[in-house]
């Protein structure tokens, strides 16, 4: 036998390699893009005309028109929100709640069970599509595969390098034909916890990331806003996994103050195995937007320091420029916190406990009258509601006023909770922001971001607050 050169090997091996990469992964690895979050229309690019739609729970492309029916209308309108497994890409979100998913690769509406499983098979990540303008969706669990309508069925089939496969599965984003007509949720989604806050002339949301089974999200995003009503994406500003040594897990109800020209979030978090109780910690940014890092490498409360589990911070500062830290569930704690924002004195540690508390301390100033609030029962509970009392001081003592946000079922609002409050500046207008079970089909894993108006009797205690759609 003839020996062969070892260049001319090395050579074949090359045009080889090159060869099978061309043959395995043509064109299937297109550009990533990014496409708008909330209400729209998807329209398929070789079937102008037909549209995404569910039909009894399954997915397909059909014809919509002017002078088609409300129900179809709104079957095909979906709202496009962070994706439940990552928030790089995409979830779509039916008018009632449910989301898109691939079971079998048959794409069909189901309703989020927080599983990892289902929060994959509901995530997509957008690509270019075969025109100009137009996307295509991979699976984000099966990246090879992308959604695609065949015989007006959607389905998630693996990528073929061919022209009809690539117009097959490419869409364009298009006005909704049900518009969204409600206030709420201000940000399209799962979320939970929301502090609000004013910001550098802007208004910023840091909400828990929900959807996950036990709540279990590694990571915060941001939102920001001049209105309150159009709400721009940071997108993540602090991952547990990678961002913090000490916790990947839990990433709930976070808090963010400016002070010494920085901006603090306090978080609570654990890890996903093994000794999974909850710390406090505090994260340092020089942007509101982030990204927000470790400021201490090692919990600024640990876990079962103080009765109750550490969860649930915020930062109150007062007019003489103390800031104190409050936390807990079960238990309410406060504590002044030094000049560094993240350190002190656990001598001066105090317990502030109301009847009825659980968890979600909130406290503001309004014309020289202190006020504590927080949340009563379970967040899985419908009947999750927001109490306060006032005091004179930013410890108390505090004189309990009563339960001031509940459920609406005349309205199908329930778990109403989790609340935090901001100040239009310049004005005595309030407003609060609350999670509540998603509207229609939520419960205490399926939780939306709601913000109403807050007002105030002339004697300073506080109207009960409508919860609105």
């Amino acid at each position: 036998m003839r020996n062969t050169p070892p260049r001319k090997i090395r050579l074949a091996a090359l045009l080889a390699l090159i060869f099978m990469s061309a043959t395995l992964v043509p064109s299937a690895q297109a550009a990533p893009v990014t496409i708008a979050l909330g209400r729209a229309s998807i329209e398929s690019v070789n079937q102008p005309g037909r549209f995404v739609r569910h039909q009894d729970w399954l997915g397909r492309v059909d014809p919509v028109t002017s002078s088609s029916s409300a129900q179809l209308k709104q079957d095909a309108s979906l709202t496009i929100v962070p994706g439940l497994a990552s928030p790089s890409c995409y979830s779509f979100q039916a008018v009632n709640g449910q989301f898109l998913r691939h079971r079998d690769f048959r794409v069909r509406l189901e309703t989020n069970d927080g599983s990892a499983t289902f929060r994959g098979d509901a995530t997509f990540c957008a690509e270019s599509g075969s025109i100009s303008g137009s996307v295509s969706f991979t699976s984000y669990n099966f990246p090879q595969r992308r959604l695609r309508h065949r015989d007006s069925e959607l389905w998630m089939d693996t990528y073929q390098d061919t022209a009809l496969f690539r117009a097959d599965s490419s869409f364009q984003l298009r006005s909704p034909w049900a518009p969204k007509t409600n206030k709420n949720p201000v940000i399209p989604g799962l979320f939970a916890d929301p502090h609000i806050t004013y910001l550098g002339g802007r208004y910023y949301l840091y909400p828990t990331t929900d959807g996950y089974a036990s709540w279990s999200s590694p990571s915060y995003t941001a939102w920001s806003s001049t209105d309150r009503v159009t709400w721009t994406s940071h997108g993540v500003v602090l991952d547990l996994g990678p961002d913090v040594s000490w916790a990947d897990n839990s990433a709930w109800a976070p808090a963010v103050v400016a002070k010494n020209g920085k901006y603090y979030m306090y978080f609570s978090g654990g890890a996903a195995s093994g000794d999974t109780a909850k710390h406090l910690g505090v994260a340092v940014a020089d942007s509101p937007a982030g990204p927000f890092r470790d400021a201490l490498g090692k919990p600024l409360v640990r876990a079962g320091a103080y009765s109750g589990q550490a969860i649930d911070p915020m930062v109150f500062t007062d007019k003489d420029g103390q800031s104190y830290l409050y936390w807990g569930n079960g238990t309410a704690w406060v504590v002044p916190l030094n000049a560094d924002m993240t350190s002190f004195d656990p001598a001066k540690v105090k317990n502030i406990t109301p009847s009825g508390y659980r968890e979600a301390s909130f406290v503001f100033e309004r014309q020289g009258t202190y006020y504590f609030m927080w949340s009563e029962n379970d967040t899985r509970d419908e009947n999750y509601q927001v109490a306060y009392a006032t005091g004179t001081s930013p410890l108390g003592p505090w004189t309990k006023r009563g339960v001031v946000l509940s459920k609406r079922l005349d309205l199908g609002i329930k778990g109403t909770g989790h609340h935090s409050v901001v100040q239009a500046p310049g004005t005595d207008t309030w407003h609060v922001a609350y999670h509540r079970f998603a509207v229609p089909a939520g419960n205490g894993t399926n939780r939306e971001v709601a913000i109403d108006r807050m007002t105030f009797r002339t004697d300073g205690t506080i109207v009960p607050i409508e919860p609105t759609l």
